[in-house]
């Protein structure tokens, strides 16, 4: 509930009964009040700097998508040579200018300086790189004899160097590529990459801190707050009823929701109300971040599946299982062939692809998860080998998306080991599946194999 809620709530105010216990609690009620107002204070500036945090992220994350996007561009266009690739490479970096824009905006933020700096770099990297992708793009125009009048100005005012000009048109393409894919390329595409995510560090620090000064202040007022309603307590005897209903019993029901590790009740005095309403929003900001983090330690970060760690602990919590259930162990076959040939990004993207792909293949109570570079795995529960069939078509229809892409992707395929079990997961599960892996790979890949005895 925001501040406009807060406002609406009614309660009973304690009062006292005669001229003196209402002067006592009349400077007793101002210093509650003043704290009411300064908890609040402190719950915003918290939730500023949430807010600050995320427009940050925002920012940088357009930053280096607009980085990629060029690259994208410019790759294209030295493997296709197709003039609307430097279209649209020029129109990114003169019209939409996303990483100018974020950078303007990130300026008018309440940041540090420090963490400016690294975005700022970032973009100075990304700039400078500019400047090789433009040189690349002159080499292919010169290779292809194009009208300089045609081109972009950026491009035309390129001078080739002596040894450049000497070149043939098939060796200035090939240098043209090899600038915009060599290891000199990727190391400064990596820097960009590593001054965003330093920038992004040093913002959460920076939050973190503003977060934890306003959480110990808030501390802080709610300890006064708590020793003004005691004394109050005390003071106003002859409104003992008054007290019991409005404050000991509030207080009790909030100490069993503290232990219970539940947000508190909306009860008693006003003063209460508005305490539970301010305590139960920092409790729901922490537990989203609990369930962030909780989410970012069980999961892959590139494919979102469970990572080799929850693998490991969903194993040992179905060892003692009665249910039947399946193994697969699951390999995109030579996958390094795809990092070298095509860059890391788009063996990341033929990742992506693939988990996606089996995990929507697959049953929703089944276990997708990555234990390794290219390796998959997944645990189908409450499966027995009467599922045989079921989950062969399954694999033949994935491998057959995979070997006819449609979305510029190069095609890859699956080799797939499975074992059944017929209780819970026993410890030469794992052994038997990758066994089956193994006689794939030995037949050629593209497929699958059930783990038999015999084999």
């Amino acid at each position: 509930m925001g501040k406009e809620g807060k406002k609406q709530i009614r309660g009973i105010k304690i009062q006292s009964m005669n001229y003196a216990m209402i002067a006592a609690a009349a400077v007793l009620y101002v210093i509650l009040i003043y704290a009411t107002i300064q908890a609040s204070v402190r719950y915003r500036r918290m939730m500023d700097a949430t807010e600050d945090y995320i427009l940050c992220e925002k920012d940088a994350a357009l930053v280096r998508e607009g980085s990629d996007y060029l690259t994208e561009q410019v790759r294209l266009y030295t493997m296709t040579m197709e003039p609307e690739y430097m279209e649209a490479y020029f129109e990114e970096k003169n019209v939409t200018r996303r990483r100018e824009q974020a950078l303007a905006e990130l300026g008018g933020y309440r940041t540090s300086q420090e963490a400016y700096e690294y975005i700022h770099k970032a973009l100075d990297n990304s700039n400078r790189l500019m400047e090789r992708e433009i040189y690349a793009m002159r080499l292919i125009a010169q290779a292809k004899n194009y009208d300089l009048d045609s081109l972009p100005e950026e491009v035309q005012n390129v001078v080739l160097l002596e040894e450049d000009e000497r070149l043939s048109s098939e060796e200035m393409i090939a240098s043209a590529r090899n600038l915009v894919f060599d290891y000199g390329y990727q190391s400064a595409k990596e820097l960009i990459a590593t001054n965003t995510e330093i920038f992004l560090d040093a913002i959460m620090k920076w939050t973190r801190d503003r977060q934890m000064e306003s959480a110990s202040s808030l501390e802080a007022i709610m300890g006064r707050q708590r020793i003004c309603i005691s004394i109050l307590f005390v003071l106003n005897t002859i409104t003992f009823i008054l007290v019991i209903v409005l404050i000991v019993k509030p207080l009790q029901i909030y100490i069993n929701c503290i232990k219970a590790e539940k947000q508190l009740e909306i009860t008693g005095s006003y003063e209460f109300k508005y305490l539970a309403l301010t305590y139960n929003d920092i409790y729901e900001v922490n537990a989203a971040n609990e369930i962030l983090l909780r989410h970012k330690a069980e999961h892959d970060p590139l494919t979102g599946v469970i990572n080799r760690g929850a693998f490991e602990h969903m194993k040992q919590l179905l060892k003692t299982t009665a249910d039947p259930l399946a193994l697969l162990i699951i390999d995109v076959d030579k996958f390094k062939l795809i990092n070298d040939g095509y860059g890391h990004e788009v063996g990341d993207k033929v990742l992506k692809k693939t988990a996606k792909m089996i995990q929507e293949g697959f049953r929703a109570r089944d276990h997708v998860a990555r234990i390794g570079g290219d390796e998959f795995a997944v645990i189908m529960t409450n499966c027995t080998e009467e599922l045989r069939p079921v989950i062969q078509e399954k694999i033949d229809a994935m491998n057959q998306k995979l070997q006819n892409p449609d979305d510029g992707l190069p095609k890859v395929s699956l080799s797939i080991g499975i074992a059944f079990s017929d209780s819970g997961f026993p410890d030469d599960l794992y052994k038997k599946a990758d066994s089956a892996l193994y006689i794939v790979k030995e037949n050629g890949r593209c497929g699958c194999h059930f783990y038999d005895e015999n084999d």
